[in-house]
């Protein structure tokens, strides 16, 4: 593949949800006359019990190497002699791979650009302005350019005197045609009957959480908001789909309560027809882009201010297409029960939601990234 020009993205782990974009993006390269490089290595540490990996037949596979200090995997990952060549390198922002610091140190030297690929900050620190914190912020303006996840991130990059104009916001998503497809693939036959086994009345209100299980979920909240909604909703009824380690909150809270329903973890048709019986995505704590999903269903995201968002909170348009509201169970219940007494007004949070899942789509993301190519390229 002889191209003008040689861009390499690197990937600690190539995770499986991120091969369609890397399939599209190379193609879409191509047509601008660049060859679309891909190098990964493999999860390390704890890592591996994810089982989120994925191949891509033309992506280079190295070897990282790794040492554990603190809890945390300090990352080296190699760079391929025959990529080396590449006119820009396109690097996550993770402080433990520093194997990120001498590319980055001698990029000039070396006449290749570097780019930064991450949200800007730690999303999820429990030391805000900390060392790790500093360090991260003074590495921010090493690079010659950057992809940011949301326009939080682009803020955060700009608060930090990054160059606006050296800034390319993707708007991350995942590839939702599938989930789509299921979703329009649930029958009323089949909603029916679902209804009849969980004892859903036809005017019954449902929410529904997706997600992994743990602390920064909120699963204690949640199932307190749930109670106080049932108690003046005596027809509401709550689905749960997940796993993780504290999966025991959840499978308590569903022993001792009739109408909590936990289904476990659920994919494709089966998960998109729990989706459709639900009215509301109830997620007090960590939003991330399982928000598209919501999008995609139609259901109206309920969140908190507060919690520890990934970036993709960004789309969450308060008061519009999903609500966040003061973190508080009474307060979350009562919004939620403001909604249900108002039909209204949630559906045309619904329609907002179901119009946004057409803004935050992979084919859009693909052409944010492929136009930040060719500008950092030219610049």
């Amino acid at each position: 593949m002889n191209l003008k020009h040689r861009v390499v993205i690197f990937q600690p782990r190539l995770l499986h949800y991120r091969t369609a974009l890397f399939e599209q993006l190379r193609a879409a390269c191509a047509e601008d006359d660049i060859r679309l490089d891909l190098v990964c290595g493999q999860a390390v540490g704890r890592e591996r019990t994810k089982k989120d990996e994925a191949q891509l037949p033309w992506a280079t596979m190295v070897r990282n190497r790794y040492v554990e200090i603190g809890g945390k995997a300090i990352l080296w990952q190699p760079f391929p002699d025959d990529q080396r060549q590449c006119d820009l390198a396109i690097v996550m922002q993770e402080s433990r791979i520093i194997s990120n610091y001498p590319l980055q140190a001698l990029r000039r030297s070396r006449g290749i650009k570097v780019a930064y690929w991450g949200h800007g900050k730690n999303f999820f620190t429990k030391s805000p302005g900390g060392i790790r914190d500093r360090w991260k912020n003074w590495l921010i303006g090493k690079v010659d350019w950057w992809f940011a996840y949301t326009d939080i991130v682009v803020d955060i990059l700009k608060d930090a005197g990054y160059p606006a104009d050296k800034i390319t916001c993707l708007n991350n998503a995942i590839d939702n045609s599938t989930l789509k497809r299921d979703l329009a693939s649930v029958s009323d036959h089949e909603l029916r009957g679902a209804r009849a086994q969980m004892g859903i009345p036809e005017t019954g209100s449902v929410g529904i959480f997706c997600g992994s299980f743990y602390p920064e979920k909120k699963l204690d909240f949640l199932i307190d908001a749930a109670d106080r909604i049932r108690e003046r909703a005596p027809d509401f009824r709550m689905i749960v789909i997940g796993a993780g380690p504290s999966v025991s909150i959840i499978e308590e809270a569903a022993a001792t309560r009739p109408w909590f329903h936990f289904v476990g973890p659920k994919n494709g048709k089966e998960k998109a027809l729990y989706f459709r019986l639900a009215d509301f995505m109830l997620n007090p704590g960590t939003v991330g882009l399982h928000i598209v999903d919501a999008f995609c269903a139609g259901l109206l995201m309920v969140t908190t201010a507060g919690a520890h968002h990934s970036p993709e909170i960004a789309y969450l348009d308060n008061g519009r297409n999903g609500l966040m509201v003061e973190p508080a169970a009474e307060a979350y219940a009562e919004a939620v029960l403001s909604l249900i007494g108002n039909p209204h007004e949630a559906g045309a949070l619904k329609k907002a939601a179901l119009q946004a899942s057409e803004i935050y789509t992979l084919p859009r993301m693909v052409e944010n990234f492929r136009g930040g190519i060719r500008r950092a390229l030219d610049n």
